[in-house]
């Protein structure tokens, strides 16, 4: 089983549906259901969504912090919620903001979009600063009005960099193969996405289109288990 337990705890059904699942789509919720029966999840869920993607993000985060502690028991790191103006690479945005709020006409012509806070942040303290480590992006589900969202966030935090790239991941539990795709391939905007269940969902797509996309997805690199996270952000 490659789910951690920090995540199997938010899975539960809603009236016979995985609360993974887009309920209008079939084969999302054919998928999901494969995903759950593999996983034995009996819990009833009746949280709304917004609830739902609240206590995967600390699952994520919990699972985390334990295994790179585990990993790593002698690297500082600190893990969190932060604006990126709180880190080194992007301190320099604070100031801009500063000089911005005092001019609407700067105000309007520079945009906001540079104010990103990542779902998760893991920063590691260094000569007195904090560089940030890593930018974790958690979504429970994907739906096509987020996906840019993503990759808009890593573009801008890559272009206005001052210092050493953070890695940029996402991850979720997205049971569609098609989903999945439209975050992980790319031009490498996201280092990868990570899956909380990719054991179970690569078993409940065994053949077809949904099997081919995830291989390819894998090969490439561009899709592994969440479980393979904590090591990259240990050791690299």
């Amino acid at each position: 089983m490659s789910t951690p337990p920090e995540i199997l705890a938010v899975y539960g059904w809603r009236k016979d549906v995985p609360n993974i699942a887009d309920s209008s789509s079939a084969t999302s919720i054919r998928i999901a259901t494969d995903v759950f029966n593999s996983l034995n999840i009996t819990r009833n869920s009746n949280e709304s969504g917004q609830t739902l993607g609240k206590w995967f993000e600390d699952g994520v985060t919990e699972f985390l912090r334990s295994k790179v502690l585990e990993l790593a028991p002698d690297r500082k790191m600190k893990t969190g919620c932060q604006p990126i103006t709180s880190f080194a690479q992007y301190a320099h945005l604070a100031r801009i903001r500063e000089l911005a709020e005092a001019n609407p006409t700067l105000q309007a012509s520079l945009g906001t979009d540079y104010l990103i806070k990542p779902d998760i942040t893991i920063g590691i303290p260094t000569n007195g600063s904090l560089h940030l480590h890593a930018s974790i992006s958690c979504k429970w589900t994907i739906r096509s009005d987020r996906v840019q969202n993503i990759r808009h966030e890593a573009v801008v935090m890559t272009k206005h960099r001052r210092g050493r790239q953070p890695h940029m991941v996402a991850v979720t539990a997205e049971p569609m193969p098609s989903r999945l795709a439209a975050i992980a391939r790319g031009t490498g905007e996201l280092d990868c996405v990570y899956h909380a269940s990719l054991t179970e969902l690569r078993r409940a797509c065994n053949e077809g289109t949904e099997a081919d996309l995830l291989e390819e997805l894998e090969a490439q690199e561009r899709l592994r288990p969440l479980s393979a996270l904590p090591e990259v952000i240990a050791y690299y």
